[in-house]
């Protein structure tokens, strides 16, 4: 995509949109699937949403990718005793969607899996359905940290909040 083209969606889409697709509701409920999933794996699941760039980052040469990078270190999101850490991004202004992995979970569970997530949380979200296509990668996500990530027959701590951050 071109940076011009970039610069005019982050200038004129996304922090409209941003309550309207997610509510507090919304929130609730991905707190809720995020929580209830991290019950059955050893994997952290976290969440983040950024309604747009700003203009100076994008001229920079700043994208969706080396974005939600920076907020892979800012949630401390490689924090984790296991380094099992998983963060959702989400570009609304570009319709974006970002599913990186720290190196413990990365070892076992590859990349295709996550653009596999990835792809359906875009393909929902195209639809208009932002609820489902976020409550589906979520599911999805505990899935696959169960089938290659599970829990042990210690608790798992909860290292890092549920909660979606609304960037």
């Amino acid at each position: 995509m071109a940076r011009t083209q970039r610069l005019l969606m982050n200038l004129f889409d996304g922090w409209f949109q941003m309550r309207r697709r997610f509510p507090r509701s919304l929130l609730d409920e991905m707190t809720t699937a995020i929580a209830h999933g991290e019950r059955e794996h050893r994997g952290e699941v976290c969440f983040a949403v950024e309604s747009r760039l700003a203009p100076m980052a994008i001229l920079e040469g700043l994208d969706a990718d080396r974005r939600a990078q920076q907020v892979f270190a800012q949630l401390r999101v490689w924090d984790t005793e296991h380094n099992s850490g998983v963060l959702f991004y989400v570009l609304m202004a570009e319709h974006r969607v970002v599913i990186i992995a720290d190196r413990g979970i990365a070892a076992v569970v590859s990349q295709a899996e996550w653009d596999a997530v990835r792809d359906h949380m875009l393909a929902s979200f195209a639809q208009g359905a932002w609820r489902q296509g976020c409550l589906d990668g979520i599911g999805e996500a505990h899935a696959l940290l169960k089938r290659h990530f599970p829990g042990n027959d210690k608790a798992n701590p909860d290292e890092l909040p549920d909660r979606p951050v609304l960037l």
